[in-house]
């Protein structure tokens, strides 16, 4: 099972070890494009500040992002699961999970970036601020840049199990799964069962813990209907929407009355 998290807006701060090792990072076969992207990056918040914030789309409030990715060379990195912070990851609780939940974690979870463009939780970065949604002078939007060699790479990544898609629409469209790989990819909205509608705080939460419940199963639904069975088998209310053609992913709704 090969799971894809968007990541988180806010981040933890940079760690005290050794700097980012671009070399050591997960799917190396995006390595080319994250290298243009940083070098970029950095480049341009090492130049002219109010240019960098006026790319990046960040407030005077966010000026302090602007210095942060100048260093991102030098800094220190950590696990990149305990970069990524807000509600999804707070809920998910990487931190508390047993050690063969971890491990499982460590298998399944990509978190989706503007920079990076996927890493594993266990790949250490340090912290940074580009998303997906950012357009920069030299490479262009980056959602756009992602695609070839996210399409390269993760179908290799994907392989032969359910590909559980959790991403945002900015991050979903760095990649998106096509024939087989679709046919075994769920993709979930979590709605809030008396409007019916998305609610940014039922969705992501919910989106943590029900990525939570089946770490510390340890299942592996291999298709996307053997997960509607499992989700549904823990409580969670689901309702399934099977594409009528081949080729296509499954539409998943959660339905929630209140996130605890």
């Amino acid at each position: 099972m090969l799971v894809l998290l968007p990541p988180s807006e806010g981040k933890a701060p940079s760690g005290d070890g050794a700097p980012l090792d671009p070399g050591a990072l997960s799917l190396p076969g995006l390595a080319g494009a994250r290298a243009a992207v940083l070098e970029e990056l950095v480049e341009l918040c090492s130049a002219d500040e109010e240019k960098a914030r006026e790319v990046l789309g960040l407030s005077e409030g966010l000026r302090g992002e602007v210095a942060k990715n100048a260093g991102l060379r030098t800094a220190g990195a950590r696990p990149a699961g305990e970069v990524y912070t807000g509600v999804l990851y707070d809920a998910l609780g990487l931190a508390t999970l047993d050690a063969a939940a971890r491990e499982r974690a460590r298998a399944a979870l990509l978190v989706f970036s503007g920079l990076w463009g996927a890493v594993g939780v266990a790949d250490r970065i340090p912290s940074y601020r580009c998303s997906m949604g950012v357009r920069l002078p030299g490479l262009g939007a980056l959602g756009a840049h992602w695609r070839a060699p996210m399409a390269e790479v993760l179908p290799d990544a994907a392989g032969d199990g359910l590909v559980l898609d959790l991403r945002s629409a900015a991050y979903a469209a760095a990649w998106k799964p096509k024939d087989r790989v679709a046919e075994r990819t769920a993709t979930v909205r979590v709605l809030h069962a008396p409007t019916r509608k998305v609610v940014s705080h039922f969705n992501k939460a919910t989106k943590g813990r029900l990525v939570r419940s089946l770490l510390v199963a340890g299942v592996e639904p291999g298709t996307p209907a053997e997960l509607v069975e499992v989700l549904r088998g823990m409580g969670y209310v689901v309702e399934a929407d099977a594409p009528g053609k081949s080729g296509r992913a499954w539409s998943l709704d959660v339905l929630v009355d209140e996130v605890h």
